[in-house]
C-alpha cells in the first residue's frame, strides 16, 4: 500500500469534515449529510456504517450505509434508507473503487440479503437493478406568474381555483399540526406511518433545511408538508391532508404555496421527489409539467438470490394493505413507528 491509496474509515464524530466534503462535491445532496446517521439511530435504532475514503489525511469519497435487519422484510446494507438518493459520493474514481469494494466485504461479513445502493444514474454493471422509481425535477423561476405558466394547463386551472378558496399558508416550527394529517393520510393508503420522534429529530438535526410549510382554511389546518432545503433545491419530502382537502383542493394549493415560498427563498430548483412507475403519484408530478427521471437503485446480492420486491404492489402485501385502511387512526399511530421502522 502506498501514500496515495485511499484508506476507508468508518465515521465516528468527526462529522465536520464529512459534512464539509458534502458541500463541496457538486453530485452532493441532503441525504448524503452527516446527519443523518444521528437521526437514523435516534429515531430507527438502526446501526449505521457510514465510510469515508481518505488520501493523506484528505476525505475523497464518502458512503452513508444503514444495516436494517428485520423478520418481516429484509436484512439489507442500505445507501440510504428513509432516502430517495443515496451511493457514494467520490472526487476520484480510485476512492469511489475503494468505497464499494469495502461497502461489498461488510456486506458479505455482515451476512445480509443484499446492499442497496440508491443511485442517480447508474454505477454498476454486473449489479442488478430496478426501474421502479423515478424522481421528478425541474428547474423554478424567481417570478410566481413565470412559475404558474410553467404549469400545464389543466393543472393550472385547478391551482388558480385552490388559490381563490380562501386558504393560507404557514411556517411551522414543529409538527404538532403536520403529523395528525400525515398520519391520516397514510392510513388511508394502508402504509405504517413514521414516528413522530424521527420527523422532530430531522427538525433539531437540520436546522433551517428542515421546514415545515401548513396550509389553512378558517383557521383549520388541511394540509402540510416537510420539506428539505439543500444549496438552491427543495424537496417536498412528507405530506399529508385531511378530510377537507380534496373538495378545497388543499394539495394543490400545498404545492404551489412551497414552490412560491421557495422562490422567494431563492431556491431554483423543485424537487418533487420519487414515485412509483404508473402510480397516481407519479401521474400528479407529470400534470404540473415534472418529466420522470428513472432512478438507478442497484442490489449487490450476498444471501438472496433475487431482487427483493417490497413494493406495496406486490400481491403478498394487498391484505395487509387493506386491512390497515380499516384500522382507527390511534391504533396506527401507535403500532405504525414499530413497523414502518424497518421498511426503509
Amino acid at each position: 500500500m502506498t501514500a496515495s491509496t485511499p484508506v476507508v474509515h468508518v465515521l465516528d464524530t468527526d462529522t465536520h469534515r464529512w459534512d464539509a466534503f458534502v458541500a463541496e462535491a457538486p453530485d452532493a445532496t441532503f441525504f448524503h449529510q452527516a446527519g443523518w446517521k444521528r437521526v437514523i439511530e435516534g429515531a430507527f435504532g438502526h446501526r449505521c456504517h457510514f465510510l469515508y475514503a481518505e488520501t493523506d489525511g484528505r476525505i475523497e469519497g464518502v458512503l452513508p450505509l444503514v444495516h436494517v435487519k428485520s423478520r418481516l422484510f429484509a436484512n439489507a446494507l442500505i445507501s440510504t434508507p428513509f432516502c430517495v438518493y443515496g451511493g457514494a459520493l467520490a472526487a476520484t474514481e480510485r476512492a469511489e473503487a475503494a468505497l464499494y469494494a469495502h461497502a461489498c466485504e461488510l456486506a458479505r461479513r455482515l451476512g445480509v440479503d443484499y446492499l442497496e445502493a440508491r443511485e442517480r444514474t447508474p454505477r454498476h454493471a454486473d449489479w442488478h437493478g430496478k426501474d421502479l422509481y423515478y424522481t421528478f425535477r425541474r428547474e423554478i423561476a424567481a417570478d410566481d406568474e413565470a412559475n404558474l405558466q410553467a404549469i400545464p394547463r389543466k393543472q393550472r386551472a385547478v391551482v388558480r381555483k385552490a388559490m381563490k378558496l380562501g386558504m393560507a399558508a404557514e411556517i411551522d416550527s414543529d409538527v404538532e399540526r403536520l403529523y395528525p394529517l400525515y398520519a391520516y393520510s397514510l392510513r388511508n393508503l394502508g402504509t405504517p406511518v413514521f414516528s413522530k420522534k424521527y420527523m422532530t429529530l430531522l427538525l433539531e438535526t437540520f436546522g433551517d433545511a428542515v421546514e415545515v410549510l401548513t396550509i389553512t382554511h378558517e383557521g383549520e389546518p388541511v394540509a402540510s408538508v416537510l420539506s428539505f432545503y439543500f444549496r438552491d433545491e427543495v424537496l417536498p419530502y412528507y405530506a399529508g391532508a385531511g378530510e377537507r382537502a380534496r373538495e378545497l383542493k388543499a394539495n394543490d394549493y400545498l404545492y404551489w404555496a412551497l414552490m412560491s415560498h421557495a422562490a422567494a427563498r431563492g431556491v431554483r430548483v423543485f424537487d418533487f421527489g420519487r414515485s412509483k412507475r404508473e402510480t397516481g403519484p407519479f401521474h400528479f408530478k407529470r400534470h404540473w409539467g415534472f418529466e420522470p427521471q428513472p432512478l438507478a437503485y442497484e442490489y449487490y446480492l450476498v444471501e438472496a438470490d433475487s431482487l427483493p420486491d417490497l413494493s406495496p404492489a406486490n400481491p403478498r402485501y394487498q391484505r395487509v394493505i387493506r386491512a390497515w385502511q380499516k384500522l382507527p387512526i390511534p391504533v396506527t399511530r401507535v403500532i405504525g413507528p414499530l413497523l414502518s421502522r424497518n421498511l426503509g
